[in-house]
């Protein structure tokens, strides 16, 4: 660990970042997705960041691992797939870092480079993984983002970028574990959902290349197809919060 300023270690965040895609940490987002390997995201939530990108948000992901090993990726084949789908989905920044796939846990050093990021990139919406999952580096990516916001915060560090708190942070859902989770809103991902299949698409290496995860893709749409019908749309994505979430109008509500 690198000395301590304010009871925090420095990170130097260009030594954490294996890969990035368009503007990477220089320029600010306004909705950041962080998931624990490439394509958590895309199959949770790519519909609604494909979505948000059309309707001009600048949308990052940030890998908190290259995902690797897996038995039929490979780092730079992993790097490829994963800007591939960035460029399907719309997004404005991607950034991987190089934090420990299968191990991911949620450390302070692990905390101070994912705040380093959110203070770089200053988003005003976090998309975290779900906190229950039987994936463990699902839920340590759950703590990670959850850390990081708050870390991100705080003053007399020497963290890069100024202090910035994500004002709101929701929950995707990427999880192993087969419940019916109770779920807060569901965004209508209809308009996204080409660009989230490219996506998906894009992962051969994944989903088609491995026997095994060849189906995922399908049960996804499965899954969009189901959360679509429950707000009267072809296809939705589900959510969570931990925290209340307003509307400004009730029109909002009408189909």
């Amino acid at each position: 660990m690198s000395s301590l300023v304010g009871g925090l270690p420095s990170v130097q965040l260009s030594d954490w970042v294996v890969a990035s895609f368009g503007s990477g940490w220089s320029q600010p987002v306004d909705v950041l997705a962080v998931g624990a390997h490439p394509d958590d995201v895309e199959l949770a939530c790519g519909g609604t960041l494909a979505v948000l990108a059309q309707q001009g948000v600048r949308v990052g992901v940030l890998d908190l691992t290259d995902g690797e090993p897996t038995p039929y990726g490979s780092p730079e084949r992993r790097r490829q797939e994963s800007h591939r789908a960035a460029e399907s989905l719309g997004l404005a920044s991607r950034i991987t870092l190089r934090l420990p796939n299968r191990t991911l846990q949620d450390s302070v050093e692990a905390r101070c480079v994912v705040a380093s990021v959110i203070r770089l990139v200053r988003p005003q919406l976090l998309l975290a993984h779900y906190w229950e999952d039987a994936h463990p580096d699902h839920w340590a990516a759950c703590q990670l983002a959850e850390a990081g916001r708050f870390y991100g915060k705080l003053t007399r560090t020497a963290l890069p970028g100024e202090p910035h708190l994500v004002p709101r942070v929701v929950y995707f859902v990427a999880s192993h574990l087969r419940l019916h989770r109770p779920v807060s809103f569901i965004c209508d991902t209809t308009r996204g959902w080409p660009r989230k299949r490219e996506a998906m698409e894009a992962y051969r290496s994944q989903f088609h290349d491995n026997p095994a995860s060849r189906g995922v893709p399908e049960a996804i749409e499965l899954r969009d197809r189901y959360f679509g019908r429950l707000i009267g749309c072809r296809y939705g994505e589900p959510f969570v919060s931990r925290e209340p979430v307003g509307i400004s109008d009730l029109r909002a509500l009408l189909w």
